[in-house]
């Protein structure tokens, strides 16, 4: 095989679909020679139609789904077909399962095959009425009573047995994400669960082994995946995010909604004792009314009481897994919540576990094409989840053989005809900061 075809063969062109409470976001990229993630284009938008990481207005989604694909299509210069979709929302479980199979054939060894097998009759589990199941991820695997392997790929043995970490969600929130995007004119070529692709994205692999926990904060849901040894151990995902501590500022400081996003930004603060008292924030009032002044502190205490009740569901996650005792590298927060000033130190405080903001650089190449201010902004945690998926796509592509997803416009071929099931093999929070209008000069303020 000559370079060129093995070059190309490492290089599929993917794209990660992050939809997302307050933002759609669209990240076409590949995997560079060096074996990070360069990214070719990046395209958002409002989202309007989602609600708590579900889907509640169709045409509104679509919508931000169409612009966030254009602007990515063109930034990159490719014709988007197939998208790698993100999934969250309260209606997301996890349980624990066991399976097993007697291989027929002792004399080969044991082979991707047989495991896909394995993984495959997971997918038929019989779920309560209205659950599908999005992810099956094996743990664990026992060869012949030989337990705690964790690939058994190449071994003799006749009996393959595995534990299984199983994703499921309801069938009308998984359809309706999947009618979006068929809407919009793309298809689904897998749905991930975020905060799997998150963690892609943010942590280590060291830290996986070592024991983490992942918080992804994002706009209407605060995701949590804990790893150890490696293994996936535990999925959750909380209703509430960084909308809550908005409505909680809107309705405490009486302010307008976009006011009170715009607060949350730039003077917001997870602590209220690391504010001073006499910090006050001028906001103009409505249509002629007096301006109004708002104590720093005062704001701070309210966003701390939401962000205190976030981590406290995401402590009782914790001790629910039962490997509180077990998480070396603590907690990494993410997302668009993630970049509340002194939000590692509050976590830090409830919990008593090490904290840190995870940010998705470390898996970035650098790409010349792309202006310095989009490479930079990538490297926000509010892309964590939209990188994530991306490096899903590419890690499956890679696993499958790849058909490529997307081609140069030059050379545009339909490679997708039949509808594709989603939901085989696959794995993986989402959110950001709410794109508004900022209508609130900065002569506006007041220290």
């Amino acid at each position: 095989m000559d370079k060129t075809s093995t070059q190309e063969k490492t290089s599929p062109i993917v794209v990660g679909l992050d939809i997302g409470t307050t933002k759609i976001c669209a990240i076409v990229g590949r995997r560079s020679k060096n074996g990070k993630i360069e990214v070719l284009g990046i395209g958002k938008a409002e989202s309007a139609g989602v609600t708590r990481g579900m889907v509640s207005n169709i045409d509104k989604t679509v919508q931000g789904i169409s612009i966030a694909v254009d602007v990515a299509g063109t930034q990159s210069n490719v014709e988007i077909k197939v998208v790698n979709v993100g999934i969250a929302g309260q209606h997301i479980k996890s349980l624990q399962h066991r399976g097993l199979i007697t291989r027929r054939d002792m004399s080969n060894e044991i082979s991707r095959k047989d495991i896909d097998k394995l993984v495959e009759d997971m997918y038929n589990l019989v779920m309560p009425p209205g659950e599908e199941i999005i992810h099956v991820l094996p743990q664990e695997f026992t060869v012949d009573n030989e337990p705690g392997i964790k690939d058994p790929i190449g071994m003799a043995g006749v009996r393959l047995e595995a534990n299984f970490h199983i994703i499921s969600g309801q069938v009308t929130a998984i359809k309706n994400i999947v009618k979006c995007v068929n809407k919009a004119g793309l298809q689904s070529e897998e749905l991930t669960l975020e905060p799997l692709a998150s963690s892609e994205s943010v942590l280590s692999d060291e830290e996986k082994e070592a024991g983490v926990v992942l918080v992804d904060i994002g706009g209407g849901t605060t995701d949590v995946a804990i790893f150890h040894e490696g293994i996936i151990r535990h999925t959750a995902v909380i209703p509430f995010g960084g909308n809550s501590v908005t409505e909680d500022i809107r309705e405490g400081c009486s302010v307008m909604r976009n006011i009170a996003e715009q607060l949350k930004v730039r003077f917001g603060s997870a602590l209220a004792e690391e504010n001073k008292e006499n910090e006050i924030v001028c906001v103009p009032g409505l249509r002629g009314r007096e301006p109004k002044e708002i104590s720093v502190k005062n704001l701070a205490f309210v966003i701390q009481a939401r962000m205190e009740e976030i981590v406290e569901h995401v402590y009782y996650e914790i001790k629910s897994s039962g490997y509180e005792k077990k998480l070396i590298a603590g907690i990494v927060i993410t997302g668009g919540g993630a970049q509340l000033k002194h939000l590692a130190q509050l976590v830090e405080y409830v919990t008593g576990l090490d904290c840190r903001v995870g940010y998705p650089n470390e898996h970035l190449a650098k790409n010349e094409m792309l202006p310095k201010n989009v490479y930079e902004e990538l490297q926000s945690p509010t892309f964590a989840t939209g990188i994530g998926l991306l490096i899903k796509g590419i890690q499956k592509m890679e696993y499958n053989d790849y058909v490529p997803v997307a081609e140069e416009k030059k050379d545009v071929k339909p490679r997708y005809t039949e509808d594709r099931k989603f939901g085989l093999l696959g794995k993986l929070l989402e959110s950001g900061k709410r794109f508004i209008k900022d209508d609130i000069n900065d002569e506006d303020f007041l220290k």
